[in-house]
């Protein structure tokens, strides 16, 4: 059909020229595998609603700039679930948009919903009741009050230079201190500097690859140096953690009876010489352990916090009442201690209320089918990418009243919390594949928060609420701005 639309003129012309004739050729393949595509017999895939598709690239290009905008705008013209094809592998992916589907999938399929061997029970349950455990997690109060201190007399002095920070820019480095230290046991400034490495592995996470969508075409992302450049700095975050690892083995064996554990890897390498897990447990699965660590928790954390204060700085009344609790708990003493942090309902309201509007990962990590599925009357196939779009179920207003604007109060009598269990409130995910690290970082996004509405008030530079909510996707949504405020020691 594609042949007789060209007159004989038209095709000479093509073959005339030698930028031509490949066009010609690509263009004449995929009319002939989009037919191929049309003439394919329907399957029970084709109950699920599904957007237009182009060929080869399949729905790509509706995902734009910000999936889970998009997604969810598809989701009400297409339903709750509905069925999208990405790149040219075609695999079909399922988009979830509701709290009742989410439900589902965690009451009746959620072992269908994703690979769970032995050894990712194992080391889950490591990471659950040895390294995330709240009895743990107490254990590093310290490292968060020295670094939350640090924090604070950088910006003291600031305050009185009456000069601005970019506060988004110390929460990073604030948050990723804590978890260094609490993972390594010491800082990550110095040689082999990790908070770098990691930051670098965040962005090559986050980096369009075209052979994750083209396989036919991975040989660009070899020519163009990406492939070398992420095998280098995987390389050498495995070397730091090598070294670490020799380091605090080393410093064991020196020490005796009186090496102290300083960190999860010290916890990890008590476990791997008891032997008493019911598998082995290696020094690459130590690595893989610790790593996990870095990169779920530092961007969020730290994410998590720049929106709450960004929000209480649009939100002047929200942001006075929520300091008057804390300076109210605290009162005169020489710092926020997390024990106050108990005596501050209201700020637990702020941060739920954060996580519900401004849920740092609002698409929770794919899982992939292991076999089909009948789900809620639609047929599953195995292999079929799922995702969990939160960000959109945390603001159905089936489920919340107003739910496009910031109000904690919403959760001053309300039952319903983060842990999995409510499903129209998902920020750290449900079922087998939640995030074990909950405790670990509403710790950190408490105590932070606190230390700073209590001994700040802050301003922007204009003097105006005029706060940019651009958002920048990747694995972590931040702001698309830094947060530059302009501290103000609190006079008591």
């Amino acid at each position: 059909m594609a042949f007789k639309m060209l007159s004989q003129k038209q095709i000479t012309e093509a073959f005339s020229s030698p930028f031509s004739l490949p066009l010609f050729f690509l263009i004449i393949v995929l009319i002939f595998k989009f037919a191929l595509r049309k003439s394919k017999p329907k399957t029970n895939l084709n109950e699920l609603p599904s957007p237009p598709k182009l060929p080869i690239i399949g729905n790509l290009h509706q995902l734009g700039t910000l999936p889970h905008h998009s997604l969810r705008d598809l989701s009400l013209k297409y339903g709750n679930m509905m069925l999208l094809e990405l790149g040219q592998k075609q695999t079909p992916a399922l988009v979830v948009s509701s709290a009742d589907v989410a439900m589902e999938i965690m009451k009746n399929h959620d072992i269908d919903f994703g690979s769970y061997g032995e050894k990712w029970r194992q080391k889950r349950k490591i990471c659950v009741l040895e390294l995330l455990s709240v009895k743990s997690v107490k254990s590093f109060q310290v490292i968060r009050e020295e670094e939350v201190e640090e924090m604070v007399n950088k910006l003291r002095e600031a305050s009185s230079n009456s000069a601005s920070v970019n506060l988004s820019e110390m929460l990073v480095s604030t948050t990723n201190n804590i978890i260094c230290k609490s993972a390594l046991g010491r800082k990550c400034e110095g040689e082999g500097n990790v908070k770098e490495l990691a930051r670098k592995v965040m962005i090559h996470l986050t980096t369009f690859v075209v052979g994750d969508y083209f396989p036919s075409l991975g040989w660009i992302d070899v020519f163009s140096g990406k492939i070398g450049e992420f095998k280098d700095t995987f390389r050498a975050l495995d070397d730091l953690f090598d070294k670490v690892i020799e380091e605090r083995l080393a410093l064991k064996k020196i020490e005796n009876d009186q090496f102290k554990k300083k960190g999860f890897v010290d916890i990890l390498l008590q476990l791997q010489e008891d032997g008493m897990l019911g598998f082995e447990l290696s020094n690459n699965d130590i690595k893989g352990i610790l790593m996990d660590m870095f990169f779920g928790g530092t961007d969020t954390t730290s994410a998590t916090l720049e929106w709450a204060i960004s929000e209480l700085m649009r939100h002047p009344s929200i942001m006075k009442k929520a300091q008057e609790e804390v300076r109210r708990v605290v009162g005169h003493k020489s710092k926020v201690e997390e024990i106050d942090i108990n005596e501050m309902p209201y700020l637990k309201c702020v941060v739920k209320e954060t996580l519900r509007l401004r849920p740092a990962t609002p698409l929770m990590s794919p899982r992939e089918t292991i076999s089909s599925v009948n789900l809620k009357g639609h047929y599953i196939p195995k292999k079929t990418m799922v995702y969990v779009n939160n960000w959109a179920i945390q603001r159905d207003p089936k489920n919340w009243e107003n739910p496009e604007e910031f109000m904690p109060e919403r959760f001053e009598h309300s039952q319903v919390d983060f842990r999995g269990q409510d499903f129209q409130y998902i920020p750290f995910g449900f079922g087998r594949r939640g995030c074990p690290g909950m405790n670990f970082g509403i710790a950190m996004v408490e105590y932070i928060l606190a230390s700073l509405l209590y001994w700040y008030d802050w301003e922007t530079n204009s003097g105006k609420q005029d706060i940019d909510m651009s958002e920048v996707f990747g694995l972590v949504v931040s702001k698309k701005e830094p947060l530059h405020l302009k501290p103000i020691a609190f006079s008591f």
